[in-house]
């Protein structure tokens, strides 16, 4: 339904509707990406094509492990980023994007847009 709106059309459509709808997409997607850490993990997860746990660690000083770990389950289980385990000598796993997550590339250009506008 909404991919055939135009801007206006949706606009309006918004101004009519009322209060959080669970068939709202932009209600059903700010609800997936709910938690402190979840988008700060995809976007470091943008950046190259995977990551160890240590790596995201480092590239996100302020989460605690126990957190990390929660959130990289949590985008694990929606499908947003992928878990290999390799079981080499020493074990390790490495964490991606899927396509999924990788569809939110746009999103990020359009907050950096925005954020270099009006922050």
């Amino acid at each position: 339904m909404i991919k055939e709106m135009t801007y206006e059309e949706y606009m309006e459509f918004v101004h009519h509707s009322s209060g959080m709808s669970k068939d709202c997409p932009v209600c059903r997607t700010l609800e997936l990406l709910n938690g402190k850490w979840r988008l700060a993990v995809m976007y470091e997860l943008c950046k190259k094509p995977s990551y160890r746990f240590g790596e995201l660690k480092k590239a996100l000083p302020a989460i605690t492990n126990t957190m990390l770990t929660t959130a990289l389950r949590d985008l694990e289980e929606l499908n947003i980023l992928r878990r290999v385990q390799y079981n080499e000598i020493p074990p390790h796993v490495e964490y991606s994007l899927t396509e999924k997550g990788k569809a939110f590339f746009p999103i990020f250009f359009e907050i950096a847009k925005w954020g270099e506008k009006y922050l």
